[in-house]
Parts: C-alpha cells; sequence; structure tokens
C-alpha cells in the first residue's frame, strides 16, 4: 500500500505541476495509468531511451535528457530512482542507445544525445555515462542552420556499424537530416558525415527519429505534418521517400516515436500525440500486402502531458515489465514507465 501511496502523490504532483498552465489538456479519465513515475529532474525531461543490461535485464536502465543550458542526461532504474548523472551538458535535447561502439579496441554500450546549444553531439559510455567523445563532435557543420534537436542511432546488419541520424530545429527540405557514421580513434568516439536526406514541410520542426534496425528503415515525425519513412543504410544510396502516414487525427503536434518488436519484421509504432496527452498506434508492418501504407490501429491516452519523447521494449526486465516497458517523458520534470501488458490491452480493446 505504501509504494501505492507514493506512486499516486508523484503522479497526482506530475498533473498538477503539468496543468498549472491552464492551456495544457489534463490527462484524460479512462488514460493509462503509469506502473512508474521517475524521480523528478531539476529542469525539463524531454527524450528517454532504454539500455538493456548484457546478463541481468532486471538490471537495465533509462537514460533521459534534462533539457536546460546546464542540463545532463540521467540514468534511472526500473524503480524510477535515479542513479547516475553526466557531466553537465548545455540543453541535451534527444538520446538514443546503440550497442558494441569499438573504442579503444572495446565493445562500448553507447547513449547519444544532440546538444543543441554547442552544436555538437555527445557520445557516452554505458552504463557509467561517462564522456567519450573528446568534448563533442560538431554537426551540421557549414550550415546556416545548425540547432541539433532529434537523435537516432542505426546499426546495419551486415556489418554492425553504427550511425547517427541528427535532426535539427529548421533546415532545407531534402537535406534536413544528416547522417554520421560512428566509430572510435584510440579513446574517443568520432564521427563523419556520410548522408544528407530528407522532406521537410516547412510546417513546424523535425525532432521525433527512431530506426528500426531489422528492417533496415527510419520514420520520422515533420510536425503538424505526418511521419514519413526512409531507408536507414547510407550505402544504399536510396533517398527516396517510402512512406507518408499519420497526417489526420492528431491535435496538433506528432511527436515521440516507438517501436515495439513483436518479431523480427512485426509490432507496432506509437506517435506521441503531443497536445491530446495520447499515442496512436500503427501497425510496424505496415497493412497487409503493403508495408508502407499504415492504418491506425488504436489511440490510446496516457497519463504523460505533452509527451516529448518515448521508447519501448519487448525484453522480459522482470517484475511488472515481464513483456516490455513502454517509457514516455511527461511535462513535471519525469518519464512515465508503463508495463507493455497495459498498452497491449489498450491495443486489442480498439480491435474488438
Amino acid at each position: 500500500m505504501k509504494n501505492k501511496s507514493i506512486l499516486s502523490f508523484l503522479l497526482l504532483s506530475t498533473l498538477f505541476i503539468a496543468c498549472k498552465d491552464d492551456k495544457l489538456a489534463p490527462a484524460a479519465a479512462n488514460a493509462v495509468k503509469p506502473t512508474v513515475v521517475t524521480e523528478a529532474l531539476p529542469h525539463d525531461t524531454d527524450d528517454p531511451a532504454i539500455w538493456i543490461h548484457p546478463t541481468d535485464a532486471s538490471k537495465s536502465i533509462i537514460v533521459g535528457t534534462d533539457k536546460d543550458t546546464d542540463g545532463a542526461l540521467y540514468a534511472f532504474d526500473l524503480k524510477g530512482k535515479i542513479i547516475a548523472k553526466s557531466e553537465v551538458l548545455k540543453r541535451p535535447n534527444n538520446v538514443d542507445i546503440a550497442y558494441g561502439l569499438i573504442i579503444d579496441g572495446k565493445k562500448t554500450d553507447v547513449a547519444v544525445t544532440t546538444e543543441r546549444e554547442s552544436n555538437k553531439i555527445r557520445v557516452f559510455s554505458l552504463p557509467d555515462l561517462k564522456a567519450i567523445d573528446n568534448g563533442g563532435i560538431s554537426v551540421f557543420e557549414g550550415e546556416e542552420l545548425r540547432d541539433p534537436m532529434g537523435i537516432a542511432l542505426y546499426t546495419r546488419s551486415s556489418d554492425h556499424k553504427i550511425f547517427a541520424i541528427v535532426g535539427r530545429k529548421s533546415g532545407p527540405s531534402g537535406s534536413y537530416l544528416w547522417q554520421y557514421e560512428l566509430s572510435g580513434n584510440g579513446k574517443f568516439a568520432t564521427a563523419k558525415v556520410v548522408r544528407k536526406f530528407g522532406a521537410y514541410s516547412g510546417k513546424k520542426e523535425i525532432e521525433a527519429i527512431a530506426v528500426d534496425n531489422e528492417l533496415g528503415t527510419v520514420l520520422y515525425c515533420d510536425e503538424q505534418f505526418g511521419i514519413r519513412k526512409y531507408k536507414a543504410d547510407p550505402a544504399l544510396n536510396d533517398n527516396k521517400e517510402l512512406a507518408l502516414f499519420g497526417k489526420t487525427g492528431f491535435k496538433a503536434d506528432n511527436e515521440g516515436i516507438a517501436i515495439y518488436k513483436k518479431t523480427d519484421s512485426t509490432g507496432y509504432i506509437l506517435v506521441s500525440n503531443q497536445q491530446a496527452n495520447t499515442f496512436m498506434v500503427y501497425p510496424r508492418e505496415g497493412a497487409k500486402g503493403n508495408p508502407n501504407d499504415y492504418p491506425l490501429l488504436a489511440e490510446i491516452p496516457t497519463s504523460t502531458i505533452e509527451c516529448d519523447g518515448a521508447d519501448v521494449t519487448n525484453i522480459n526486465l522482470g517484475g511488472s515489465f515481464k513483456n516490455g516497458l513502454f517509457v514516455a517523458m511527461s511535462n513535471g520534470m519525469t518519464f512515465h514507465y508503463y508495463a507493455w501488458d497495459l498498452i497491449q490491452k489498450r491495443i486489442d480493446d480498439a480491435k474488438k
């Protein structure tokens, strides 16, 4: 009972802080309630990523950004407790995780975040969140419009090379996203530009990016316009847009993207309907007979307020998270963890 009381208090506190501005809609009465609410960060949460522990999944962590001039990356355990913090960062925005980057001859799991005020991406080893980038890697060099925001990491199955796909506050259509090949130079991570791609409507910005390693695709939210899909491998030299979906049903911004994998090729794409406090769910594999057609399967109200970023895993993390964990940022300086079963039930109910 004590833990439930603490969770209820944290949730109510989060909703109060988030909704004191009457411009923000409160969570719906039928919203899915979080299994865990994290400790609050000092400034403004924005985007989470899940790191799976290599030998004991119950020791996996959530890495999240605290978006401020003196922000940082924070690591949380599965109970929502802060267990690590990076060095101070200048407005870290989005973060993603990859496994096995070769640094100093050793495979190193990494969290990579955009640092907006320095026009850099920053690379940290996991799970200790130690900087391994010699002060950061400049991005969008030579461009007038830089200001990096979104990031997703793609691991190519053929050779396990890791690439960072980086978005910015604004940029030209056709080369809005820049793709960098990550590697190691001694003890430090380095990066080189290998591709520039991505259509842009000009309506707002492109921040939320997600990569499907198994299917070899990248999805990103062109806010207030739709969700775009491209091939992820730069070696294909194919910058043709594969799909544009999610153009209707959003109250305003289509934001954070998370991909839940049921098999190597099936599952769900979850996209934050930010101002409605819901998540739109699409089939990961597309419609039957058409992998680039994405019908809406469900709209799920959650307790997150104005969610910018989300991540999900199907790995059994133990406890309440035997079928995986869905994590989403919420106003109120927290992240919400949801047992996947809670989300799956709402998807199943929508099919009835």
